[in-house]
């Protein structure tokens, strides 16, 4: 294999350019030209791509978003949109692609792989969503974020002695809000793998008010409800001062994260590795701190599984 591509799809994440400049330093170390296409599958089905050299990737590595652009393709589902695909990939002469992503941009991966056209994905996501590895890229930073915004709550809320509602990303995962709950101390946490039971929140907030607590946190994730709904409910049943933060796309943006810049950078690597090893329709990741590879099948067929440990022990420092 002498010349392969990498794109960036789906959402973008913190850290997804130190991945990028991983796959094309570590494949022109080996000899192999690299090509980068820009705007997702929609940007491959188009013909948007161009050789990318050392300098390409240069003063990238501290950089959110990702350089390559990154696009939803509705096209690129069908079997005329992955046709015209394969008919750029020919042009090209690309003989393997490093898919930077989350499971939407595996499915992509996957039907190329299927068509011929061996694939690696690399799990790039700020919700920490995808099975088969410990973290994704993106996740560390977004974490941060939150939790910076967490502190800085904490501030005026305690000054005004208000009640908090933070309402963070994670449609159908919760590893951000439990996360971000448990490390900005939370009262509560809610997410969408658990049933919260809104007595217990309001049975929570009236322990603290009768033992002198002046002020409280709740985190939410976004896939649980409006966190407006939730502080209009915890006002009208505890009477306290609420107030509703929603961090929206905030999350997304921002320098990664030192954590985040080496974990993308040896996925990066690792991708190239397992290609040029003559591997096709896997995912690398990282598990235990080490690196792996998996069938993008699997992956796809498997649901995350948030920390239930670390759930259980967020319940039970919020007494």
């Amino acid at each position: 294999m002498k010349r392969i591509g990498v794109l960036t799809s789906g959402g973008d994440a913190p850290g997804m350019n130190a991945a990028i400049r991983a796959v094309v330093r570590k494949a022109i170390y080996q000899d192999v030209e690299v090509f980068g296409i820009k705007n997702g599958f929609q940007g491959l089905i188009d013909g948007n791509i161009e050789q990318m050299e050392i300098g390409s990737v240069g003063d990238i590595i501290h950089r959110g978003g990702t350089i390559l652009r990154s696009a939803r393709s509705e096209e690129f589902k069908t079997e005329e949109g992955q046709k015209k695909g394969i008919e750029q990939l020919n042009k090209y002469g690309i003989e393997g692609l490093v898919v930077i992503g989350g499971d939407g941009s595996f499915h992509g991966a996957q039907k190329l792989t299927e068509k011929g056209y061996p694939c690696i994905g690399v799990p790039g996501t700020i919700d920490n969503d995808i099975s088969g590895t410990d973290f994704t890229i993106g996740f560390d930073t977004a974490l941060n974020t939150i939790i910076e915004a967490i502190d800085k709550i904490r501030d005026t809320a305690t000054s005004h002695e208000r009640t908090y509602v933070i309402e963070v990303m994670g449609r159908d995962a919760g590893d951000l809000a439990l996360w971000a709950g448990l490390a900005g101390g939370a009262e509560s946490i809610l997410i969408p793998e658990k049933e919260e039971d809104f007595t217990d929140i309001v049975d929570r907030l009236k322990r603290g008010q009768e033992r002198g607590k002046k002020h409280s946190i709740i985190v939410i994730a976004e896939g649980v409800g409006s966190g407006f709904d939730y502080g209009e409910q915890i006002n009208e049943a505890v009477g306290l001062e609420t107030r509703v933060t929603v961090l929206g796309y905030i999350q997304r943006g921002g320098s990664p994260t030192a954590t985040d810049r080496v974990l993308a950078s040896r996925l990066g690597a690792k991708s190239v590795e397992s290609l040029l090893s003559g591997k096709a329709g896997k995912m690398v990741g990282i598990y235990n701190n080490q690196l792996v590879e998996q069938d993008i099948v699997e992956i796809l067929s498997e649901k995350h599984e948030i920390n239930h440990n670390m759930y259980n022990l967020s319940k039970e420092l919020s007494i």
